[in-house]
Parts: structure tokens; C-alpha cells; sequence
């Protein structure tokens, strides 16, 4: 891969970016069937009459009530240990004061017993959610669709009784955090920290982390909207970051999301949306004039009802550019190339209408190929210089996660604090300076699904 890529524009150096990925990654029977018996079909069978059914009295069946769930026991040793980590919990941005530590002391001066029991557990159990799931309600994360899957693979109630059991309080708890390097570069930051505005702030954008999977796994995508930044990342190193262009502010804005790439589409098509074809009249102005659809690159066909619809094909000049990542979400995201290339010199990139459009995109996708779909460096080359539509599925699961972080790292590894583009640090910030509020049963934000006629 040292020499250039015929077609690709993609010199050796990309082959270091593979290699270096690539090095990293490396590490009923059916039944039997019997033969039918033979039938005479000459003998005619006699109708039987079916005897009359037996009324039978209904069964009625008494609802049967929950078995409560008796309250944990809790040694005055353990219950110390909660108290510690309670006093502690300021150093993972978070507040002592909304788990009572003075209820908890004086529960345990009066000794072992039912209130000790009932206060512990539950103010260890909103300790628990709070660094597992995040203190902001969801009330407070806009536009934030990215469900938390660490409540369903690590429930409460277990959390509590292999604590309880193994008399770790501290393991639990530590066992619970992000692992991702930039919560922990946050977490140092912290004590740094020199006015209560950035206090504020490095609080917040350690809970973002918190809304996420605490292991974002192995390999995947992860773009910062305010960074207006992709990386590709494995075993939490960046092997490489692009530019992107993200959603424009206001409607247009990209959600926040975590999906999967279930596949990676060499030369896609793109159809064209009604606001264009009917709206810009492009579909009357080609309809008729199949040579010079074919000329500007488009496919038209018109349905029975008179609706008209057209596909541009691939190539250079198609809306996608070379490169679309299948991800199906509600929101009809996705990331993609771009034929316009000017938009990434420019330092405020939200310019789009939410989907976010990749610098180098063709060699994303070349590397999602090798990684994600065990195609070879040659493969991967063909399937774009074809300049046929070419769909390659994903074998191995590939996350892709859109973020929204104001303060991280940024592709260099240096902390720094990003633009609030979309204006979404006002709730967050405004909720961590109040009292904690109850965890609901809501995972996500109940805010309209935007899914935009054009979101290119």
C-alpha cells in the first residue's frame, strides 16, 4: 500500500493508517421424516358425530401480587464505607450534599437495624444512578437520543446486593465509571479548575460521559458536534480524525445518537427529495428529456399517481460524493461524502441540514471496509474505483456515536473547551445547580423526531 492507489488520490500514507489499525485489531440436526401410511381411497369414510361438549365453570384466577423485594442489610462497617464515598464523590464532578451524608451518620450512630437498612440503600442506589446514568434529568439533554444501555446490563437492585455481598462499596462504585480517556482527563482537570464557570462546565461535560455506555467497545466512530471533529478510534486510540460538517443550529440541528454502521456504500445514489424534484421543478424539466437526465447524472421515472422521482446515479458530482455509512436511525442521519470540498476550510462548520458530511470520507470507508468487513486494502480500492453502487455489510459491530461535548479533548489530545453551537449547555449547566432531581423511567429525549425532507 506504499505506492498510490490507482483512481483513489490516496497515497502511502493511508497505508499506514490501515496497517496501524489492522495491527491493533489482530489478536440442528434436521429430523427425520416418516412415510405416510398408504390410504384406500375407494372406501367411503362414514361421518362420526362429535359427542356434545361438557360445560365447564370458568376458572377464575385470583391477580397475583408482586413478591416485595425485603430491604438489603447493612453493617455499620458498610454503611461507613458508603459514607466515605459519598464525602468523595465531589472528585467525579458530583454532589455530596444531594446524598444526605447526614441522614446516613446519624442512621449510623443508632446502629444496625431497619432505618440503617432503609436509609443506606437508598442513598447508595441514587449514588449508583447518578454514575451510571447521569445526574441531568433527561428533561435537560436536548435533542439527546443516545440510550444508555448500562441500567439493563448492570441493574440497581444487583449492584446493591453483590456490593452488600462482597462488602465493597468502593469497587462497586469505582466499577461504574466511563472508561473513556477523556473522562478521566476531565476528572484531573477538575481540582484545576480556576472560576466556578469552568467548575461548572468540566461538571457538565463529565455527565455527558455518563449518558453514554461506559465502554463505547473496541473499535468505532465518535464525532464531537461542537469540535466539528470525527475520529476513528480503537482500543480508545484515534488511528485518524477528519473534518466534518455538521447540522446547521435550529431545526436543523444534528441529534445526538448512538447507532451502529451496518454497512459502508461505495458510489451510493442519493434521491433526490420531493422539495427538489417537484418543489425546483427539477422532475418537469427532465421527465421527457431522458438524454439529458442521463447527461446531468439522474435516473427519472414517473409513478401511475403522475408523482416524479428522481435518483442521482454515482459519481463525482453525486450529493453524497463516493462514500455513505448505513446506519438506519429514526432521524434518517447518516455520514457521507460531498462533492462541495470548500466547506471544510472553514472554522464554523455547521452548514448542514442535520447529516454530517466527512472530509476524506473515501478513506473512511476503505478502512471501515478492512476493519469492519474483512475486505482486503485491494478490495476496498476496487469497490470505489468501480464507480458502481456497491453495498459491503458490516461483520463485526461497529458503534457510531454523535456526541455533544463543550469541554474534551480535542484530536491532539489537549483539553480545551469547544463553541456551544447549538446552545445546549444552558439546561445541563442549570440543572446540576439545583437539588437532585428523581431518575424517571425515561431513556431518551420525548422531543420531535426531526426527519427533514433534505437532511444533507
Amino acid at each position: 500500500m506504499k505506492r498510490e492507489i490507482e483512481g483513489t488520490g490516496l497515497s502511502g500514507k493511508m497505508g499506514v493508517t490501515l496497517a496501524a489499525a489492522a495491527a491493533l485489531l489482530a489478536p440442528v440436526p434436521a429430523l427425520a421424516q416418516r412415510a405416510a401410511a398408504p390410504v384406500d381411497l375407494t372406501k367411503q369414510v362414514q361421518p362420526v358425530t362429535p359427542p356434545a361438549p361438557t360445560p365447564v365453570a370458568p376458572v377464575v384466577t385470583a391477580p397475583i401480587a408482586p413478591t416485595p423485594v425485603p430491604t438489603p442489610h447493612w453493617t455499620q462497617a458498610d454503611a461507613q464505607a458508603l459514607l466515605v464515598a459519598i464525602k468523595a464523590v465531589g472528585s467525579e464532578g458530583l454532589f455530596p450534599k444531594d446524598y444526605q451524608p447526614e441522614a446516613l451518620s446519624a442512621a449510623i450512630v443508632k446502629g444496625e437495624g431497619e432505618e440503617l437498612d432503609k436509609t443506606a440503600t437508598r442513598l447508595f442506589s441514587w449514588l449508583i444512578e447518578d454514575l451510571r446514568d447521569g445526574r441531568t434529568p433527561m428533561t435537560a439533554r436536548v435533542q439527546w437520543f443516545a440510550v444508555d444501555p448500562d441500567q439493563d446490563m448492570n441493574p440497581t437492585q444487583l449492584i446493591v446486593a453483590s456490593a452488600l455481598e462482597k462488602h465493597d462499596i468502593k469497587g462497586a462504585l469505582t466499577a461504574l465509571l466511563p472508561t473513556h480517556p477523556d473522562y478521566a482527563a476531565l476528572k484531573e482537570a477538575l481540582p484545576k479548575a480556576t472560576t466556578p464557570k469552568q467548575t461548572a462546565q468540566i461538571r457538565a461535560n463529565m455527565d455527558r460521559w455518563r449518558w453514554l455506555a461506559r465502554d463505547l467497545g473496541s473499535q468505532y466512530l465518535l464525532t464531537n458536534v461542537p469540535e466539528q471533529m470525527l475520529r476513528l478510534t480503537v482500543r480508545n486510540r484515534i488511528i485518524k480524525s477528519y473534518k466534518v460538517v455538521v447540522g446547521k443550529p435550529g431545526r436543523t440541528a444534528t441529534p445526538q445518537l448512538a447507532e451502529t454502521v451496518e454497512g459502508v456504500i461505495f458510489n451510493p445514489t442519493w434521491t433526490v427529495p420531493q422539495s427538489i424534484v417537484a418543489g425546483e421543478g427539477l422532475g418537469a424539466r427532465l421527465v421527457n428529456n431522458p438524454k439529458q437526465a442521463e447527461r446531468e447524472g439522474y435516473k427519472v421515472t414517473k409513478a401511475a399517481d403522475g408523482t416524479i422521482y428522481v435518483v442521482q446515479q454515482p459519481g463525482d458530482n453525486n450529493s453524497l460524493g463516493r462514500m455513505k455509512l448505513d446506519m438506519p436511525n429514526e432521524h434518517a442521519i447518516f455520514l457521507h461524502d460531498t462533492p462541495s470540498k470548500a466547506a471544510f476550510n472553514q472554522p464554523v462548520r455547521a452548514l448542514s441540514h442535520g447529516c454530517i458530511r466527512v472530509q476524506g470520507a473515501v478513506e473512511l470507508a476503505m478502512t471501515m471496509g478492512i476493519l469492519g468487513a474483512a475486505m482486503t486494502p485491494e478490495d476496498a480500492a476496487l469497490a470505489h474505483t468501480s464507480k458502481v453502487y456497491t453495498k459491503v455489510p458490516m461483520t463485526k459491530t461497529f458503534p457510531v456515536y454523535i456526541t455533544y461535548f463543550t469541554v474534551a479533548r480535542d484530536v491532539t489530545g489537549m483539553l480545551r473547551s469547544f463553541t456551544d453551537v447549538y446552545g445546549r449547555d444552558a439546561p445541563v449547566l442549570a440543572s446540576m445547580a439545583k437539588p437532585r432531581e428523581a431518575h424517571t423511567t425515561q431513556r431518551k429525549s420525548t422531543e420531535e423526531v426531526v426527519k427533514l425532507d433534505n437532511p444533507l
